[in-house]
């Protein structure tokens, strides 16, 4: 019996199902109604769509002035009312610090999200600690950097990047530039999605 439970713990999760789904479109729906009438203002309906892969449960993004919120399905999946509770007024705290003061110069979980967040009744955490187990993450690449007092891995975006002398990153103990040190590698374990 123990095998078949073993054998079950590792079994990819399926992602959630259109009426979970209509459910967490209108949880962002509701949310974003309440912060609507905390602020006295109408904010717009936004776009959500179930994309998300990796280790993020949800993600605000502003793309060429569209903006959307993304969740991951198999997080909510797994996590269905954490996410509910959680993820959803995170991700209507971003858009809402969006609309009410840009995002230049708004750190994304600085004060002005923290006060969106607590007036929609949430406790203002930047990430998730979730069991991922049986969840898609990607394979990351990492390249290997060095400043004058350790080595760091920056991500194949970072490393491109810099490399299209686009950015530069520092090391945020000893302030030195991070200059490249070693070849790529690769880091979490890679994930193969289940057949459709």
């Amino acid at each position: 019996m123990s095998s078949v439970i073993n054998r079950a713990e590792t079994l990819p999760i399926e992602p959630i199902d259109a009426a979970r789904q209509q459910t967490v479109r209108q949880a962002t729906d509701a949310c974003l109604r309440r912060a609507g009438e905390i602020c006295r203002r109408d904010f717009a309906p936004i776009p959500v769509s179930f994309d998300l892969v990796g280790r993020a449960a949800g993600m605000y993004r502003v793309r060429q002035g569209r903006r959307g919120i993304r969740y991951n399905p198999y997080i909510f999946a797994k996590f269905f009312d954490d996410n509910l509770a959680v993820t959803v007024p995170h991700e209507v705290a971003h858009y809402v610090t969006d609309m009410l003061y840009g995002v230049r110069g708004v750190r994304p979980h600085g004060v002005e999200w923290q006060a969106v967040m607590r007036s929609l009744g949430a406790e203002p955490r930047a990430s998730g600690d979730y069991d991922l187990k049986g969840v898609p993450v990607r394979r990351q690449r990492r390249f290997t950097y060095a400043c004058g007092c350790a080595t760091h891995g920056l991500t194949a975006r970072r490393h491109n990047r810099v490399h299209r002398g686009e950015a530069a990153y520092h090391c945020r103990r000893c302030g030195v530039a991070l200059a490249p040190a070693g070849e790529a590698v690769m880091t979490q374990q890679p994930y193969q999605f289940p057949p459709r």
